[in-house]
């Protein structure tokens, strides 16, 4: 088939990669226009963007999906059908309408679980041990569409959102290739999704990324790790932001405090603790303002106190 690939951040990138290795044309990619980026916040194309413009593909960036000019230009090129990862922008009823197998969204959950923007990190958030990606036709109501296809993910004890959303997006790519194969060969047929189980992944924001040291540890483990590398996990001490990386795995049991209230900051001599609602928990990395990130133990050599409150 004559596809139009929408797709912007890195986990897009294996999706397209397999598009490009397949047997089907991939006659364009739409990707968001270039952005800020790195220290120094100047204006780059995206990953997939990067990929395109790698592979000798055209790259379309609307400001919008619905700008006449973009319209134009993709029923020129007459895609049989647009497979889409991650791309970032609804797509209007206008757009859905001109290639004729529709739009093939690839998402990062078992729908109907976690539609929305941030369904890895909600699944870790709340603590589920399994999750994994879904193809389905795009329809206006969000990650709602009939299903063509799923793979399941079991979610490791440590994941981090990154690392979670990395093996999906691998793995997702074959499951992308393999629906539009189906959908070419006639043999494929969309399922409407379960009216049972529905659940929603917001964008997890900054504000959703500070520790509340007042939960349970296992809480405040999740939450870490479903922020980590985005938006990133926080907190603050003596009012300076502190990012902090996952918690030790296994804490120094040799050294293990007494009781810490909530966000009560404890170093010892080879191990960083912080209280929380239930026991201690071990800080892994941490990165003050300014400065690289290192391990807890380096990090509070620099502290001035040998006890602290984290908020």
């Amino acid at each position: 088939m004559r596809l139009v690939f929408a797709g912007t951040p890195q986990a897009a990138v294996p999706a397209l990669d397999a598009l490009l290795k397949s047997g089907h044309e991939v006659a364009a990619v739409v990707t968001r226009p270039d952005a800020p980026a790195g220290r120094g916040l100047r204006l780059g194309p995206s990953p997939v963007a990067e990929c395109a413009a790698a592979a000798g593909v055209e790259v379309l960036k609307p400001g919008r999906p619905r700008d006449p000019d973009f319209l134009d230009r993709l029923r020129a090129i007459g895609p049989d059908c647009c497979p889409v990862t991650a791309y970032g922008a609804l797509i209007p009823q206008a757009v859905l309408d001109i290639p004729r197998h529709g739009w093939v969204n690839l998402h990062f959950s078992v729908l109907p679980a976690w539609r929305g923007a941030a369904p890895v990190q909600h699944a870790i958030l709340h603590g589920d041990e399994m999750t994994g990606a879904t193809t389905f036709r795009l329809v206006r109501e969000l990650d709602a569409g009939p299903v063509f296809g799923v793979l399941t993910e079991p979610i490791r004890p440590r994941d981090t959102a990154g690392e979670l959303l990395a093996r999906l997006a691998e793995s997702g790519a074959g499951l992308l290739v393999a629906t539009l194969d189906g959908i070419e060969s006639g043999q494929l047929e969309a399922r409407p999704q379960p009216a049972d189980g529905v659940s929603l992944a917001p964008k997890v924001t900054a504000a959703d990324a500070r520790v509340r040291w007042d939960h349970p540890a296992i809480a405040v483990d999740r939450q870490i790790r479903a922020c980590t590398p985005s938006p990133g996990a926080w907190t603050e001490l003596d009012g300076a932001r502190i990012k902090l990386g996952p918690l030790v795995a296994v804490p120094a049991r040799a050294e293990l405090p007494g009781p810490l209230a909530p966000g009560e900051l404890r170093v010892l001599r080879a191990a960083v603790f912080a209280g929380t609602a239930t026991i201690p928990v071990e800080l892994g990395a941490v990165q003050a303002p300014g400065k690289r990130q290192m391990p807890a133990t380096d990090w509070a050599r620099g502290l001035r106190q040998r006890s602290a409150v984290l908020s």
